[in-house]
């Protein structure tokens, strides 16, 4: 039923004429598949091109599937015999290089797990390939998920809006890779920030999911009380697209998963309308504002186009006391869990690996100089090793308490602004200051979400656990992207979806990189 329900969504584009690689959505890749103007392979190398193009320029990609093209013939194959699976049917995805890929290798960033094969996929993975999606390629991250943009495997990533910009952090390649349109659809990380940050810095949309409604089983943890996948597109539609493959019963792998249970539906892109703005009650978190005059006339006028929308705008305040115990909360959960659960992760390993972050950090010193092999050091990682290597255990009970009473006092405190306001959802700029440039981005509290300013709404959604979206809202003075987040309760992913979508039609502020311009053949005439 749901892919009969599919197949009449995107009828009315098998009317089109143009394929255009640039703005393409999954479903705009399906109608000319279902036109045989296209086919996987074709299009599997119409993406490799791109990237034999634009890299090492930008940085983005670690690893490629040398069978890509292959499996992109079998799925072409399997749709000629039997159809298609589903809307990912034939599609490529880019991954963020702490999802384990059994076939290809998994190093979260780190040099000392160049040619780690995990034993099995990502419960993730595993089901983005149940649904036909080619994994074409892993992605360069910040090291372990913190620290800055750039991993000691290969160096900094660059932005293809302007290549002296940092890309954000820490699943920086899969937002440069998505915004040169490597691939209609990736997937970074979230801890503080790590899929938003990189969105709104290249330009592109970003959902950080509500804990649990994703599985994070396979995945190199950074803090599990904070962390979750999540899907990264130039369309909030694909964003709803990839929900619909990956969101699933509860996964043993992942406890936290069991909480969805109930929550979860069966098709995310039903909700999208593009008038859903219209009476909604919104509000607006102005805390944010005045750190950078450009991203305050971006987001004004975001505003604006919210209210032409017929969306009722409303000023909310987040209470002073959690604005200000965020950052030593956030810190007190985040590194000790580190140190805990990536020697858990590092024991699930074949032989000839770190087990541990005391050899992490050992192995890091030695590296002091450039590889010939791209392999780097990572001074800003390094940093937080040394921190991390003397958090305590996770019985200390400065740790329980925040779990046990800071972490929901947060929770709480932010489920009272929703509901004293009578919003559905709170919006302010995604990353308060424009994108810092290559190698001199602030320190982040956190350690995660590169370039974020003290200032910065990022740590909320993980602390609560609810759900934000990012999407495009415009440029700055400088021609860099400037983002507009929807903030929401735990669960609430179809409606924001839905205010997302409206916004997103109202306003159409993706844009081609200029370092990433279209290359001959990607459009297609039919």
């Amino acid at each position: 039923m749901l892919f009969s329900i599919w197949v009449l969504a995107i009828g009315p584009r098998l009317l089109a004429t143009t394929f255009d690689l640039a703005g393409a959505t999954v479903a705009d890749i399906q109608a000319a598949y279902a036109a045989g103007a296209l086919n996987a392979e074709k299009l599997t190398g119409l993406y490799l091109k791109r990237i034999e193009t634009y890299e090492p320029t930008l940085n983005a990609v670690l690893a490629l599937n040398p069978r890509a093209l292959e499996e992109a013939r079998a799925l072409d194959a399997e749709r000629a015999a039997k159809g298609p699976r589903g809307p990912l049917h034939g599609i490529p995805v880019v991954l963020k290089d702490n999802f384990d890929t059994a076939d290809l290798p998994t190093t979260g960033g780190f040099f000392g797990l160049k040619g780690s094969i995990p034993l099995q996929d990502a419960t993730l993975v595993t089901r983005l390939r149940a649904a036909g999606a080619i994994i074409l390629a892993k992605t360069n991250m910040s090291e372990f998920a913190s620290g800055g943009a750039m991993s000691s495997v290969a160096g900094a990533m660059r932005n293809p809006h302007a290549l002296d910009r940092a890309p954000g952090g820490s699943s920086g390649g899969s937002g440069v890779a998505i915004a040169a349109y490597y691939a209609p659809l990736g997937f970074g990380t979230d801890t503080g920030g790590s899929i938003r940050s990189p969105s709104t810095t290249n330009g592109i949309v970003g959902l950080k999911p509500t804990l649990g409604l994703l599985s994070r089983a396979g995945i190199i943890p950074l803090s599990l009380s904070l962390d979750t996948g999540g899907p990264m597109t130039r369309s909030v539609y694909d964003v709803a697209i990839a929900l619909n493959a990956t969101v699933g019963a509860e996964d043993p792998r992942d406890p936290v998963t069991h909480a969805a249970l109930g929550r979860t539906i069966t098709d995310y892109t039903r909700s999208l309308a593009p008038t859903a703005l219209q009476g909604a009650r919104i509000g607006v978190a102005r805390s944010f504002l005045g750190q950078d005059a450009d991203v305050d006339a971006v987001f004004e006028s975001a505003l604006a186009a919210l209210k032409a929308q017929g969306a009722i705008l409303v000023d909310v305040q987040y209470p002073e006391t959690v604005l200000k115990i965020r950052n030593d909360l956030y810190n007190a959960v985040r590194k000790p869990e580190f140190k805990a659960q990536i020697a858990e992760y590092l024991a699930t390993l074949r032989p000839g690996y770190p087990k541990t972050l005391m050899e992490i950090l050992a192995m890091s010193e030695k590296l002091v100089s450039p590889r010939a092999d791209g392999v780097q050091p990572n001074p800003g990682r390094l940093t937080l090793y040394r921190q991390e290597v003397k958090m305590p255990s996770l019985t200390d009970p400065f740790y329980r308490a925040a779990i046990e009473q800071g972490m929901p006092f947060v929770r709480d405190s932010l489920a009272a602004v929703f509901e004293a306001n009578q919003v559905e959802a709170i919006v302010y700029p995604t990353n308060p200051k424009s994108i810092a440039r290559v190698g001199e981005e602030p320190p982040s509290p956190s350690g995660v979400g590169a370039g974020a300013p003290t200032n910065s709404p990022y740590t909320f959604a993980n602390l609560t656990g609810f759900p934000e979206l990012t999407i495009p809202a415009g440029f700055n003075s400088n021609r860099l992207p400037v983002g507009i987040s929807f903030f929401g309760r735990a669960w609430s992913e179809p409606r924001l979806l839905a205010l997302g979508y409206a916004y997103e039609q109202a306003t159409h502020a993706l844009r081609v990189p200029v370092h990433a311009p279209a290359l001959p053949g990607e459009r297609i005439d039919y």
